[in-house]
């Protein structure tokens, strides 16, 4: 099957549980299709673990959920050695990390040092456990949700956790439309038991492949760096982004060029996917006035386009 058609195939799938969001869907599979992890940040009840759901099962990947808690501590996740008296010796059982898909759920309920256990994860692909490094399986995404900072019980998330999630999105408020499907349809969860995996980790693979083979042109390059710069400039945002969240804005664009079909990024992909994939890393100066999206925005405006 030709690519565009896998990833309309998926598009269509998740869209199907996920009403009235096509935007913020094509945002998670294009996240995805990039290797990255995914970072969804909303009210309660909106729907973010569904979706995360959904995704694991249309990609079919093995997946796992951890309830994020705040004494949830970093073995429950990792895994733990137990002393089993018939082998006599100490046998490791590994956590819920290693899945394919981990769904971090409220991740930012749990204490600082249970979030940066995922750390590693992350960014190496591995754990270490007691002194011995574990390899996880391939391929690797983590989808954590979490609730706004201002609600009672949370911690926010350490900058350096923050940085290697690819995306951010926020599902908001179903329109009136979609809500009416909601209300009158049937329970999401139970939608999706009837999801099918519709890639093999081989189509996966070379959906990943082809993400990364996107080309890009040097006036693209120009126009990526001329951002990048922007954001470093002191005019909008205390700090700027830093090589690695220049490179994450490469591979979400490239992403997003192929869902919409094309063999090379253009400006539009990188506008697209722009707010979603830097404005978690950034924070405003004092006088801005607006969140971080609204002043990625605004500088987005001040760039001249190539």
């Amino acid at each position: 099957m030709h690519a565009q058609q896998k990833i309309k195939s998926l598009l269509d799938q998740l869209n199907t549980v996920i009403v009235g969001k096509t935007a913020q869907v094509q945002d998670c599979v294009a996240c995805l299709l990039a290797g990255g992890h995914l970072l969804i940040e909303d009210v309660p009840g909106v729907g973010k673990t569904t979706l995360a759901h959904a995704l694991a099962r249309t990609f079919g990947l093995q997946f796992a959920r951890v309830q994020f808690t705040a004494d949830l501590m970093p073995s429950d996740l990792t895994g733990v050695s137990v002393y089993e008296r018939g082998k006599e010796a100490f046998v490791f059982h590994p956590g819920p990390v290693f899945a394919q898909v981990l769904l971090a759920d409220e991740i930012n309920r749990a204490s600082p040092k249970t979030q940066s256990a995922l750390l590693e994860a992350m960014e190496e692909k591995q754990v270490s456990v007691e002194g011995e490094t574990r390899a996880l399986p391939h391929p690797f995404f983590v989808i954590a949700t979490q609730n706004p900072h201002d609600q009672l019980g949370t911690f926010a998330l350490p900058e350096s956790q923050l940085d290697r999630f690819l995306m951010r999105i926020s599902l908001g408020y179903p329109d009136r439309g979609a809500e009416r499907l909601l209300l009158a349809g049937s329970d999401r969860r139970d939608m999706l038991d009837g999801l099918l995996p519709l890639l093999s980790l081989d189509d996966l693979a070379a959906l990943q492949h082809q993400v990364l083979a996107v080309h890009t042109a040097e006036p693209l390059l120009n126009y990526v760096q001329n951002l990048i710069a922007a954001t470093r400039s002191g005019r909008w945002f205390l700090q700027g982004l830093s090589p690695r969240a220049g490179i994450a804005l490469m591979r979400a664009a490239k992403a997003q060029a192929l869902i919409e079909g094309r063999d090379y990024v253009a400006p539009d992909d990188v506008q697209a996917i722009l707010p979603q994939t830097i404005a978690h890393r950034l924070v405003p100066v004092g006088d801005a006035g607006r969140g971080a999206v609204e002043q990625v925005r605004a500088m987005v405006e001040s760039v001249p386009l190539p």
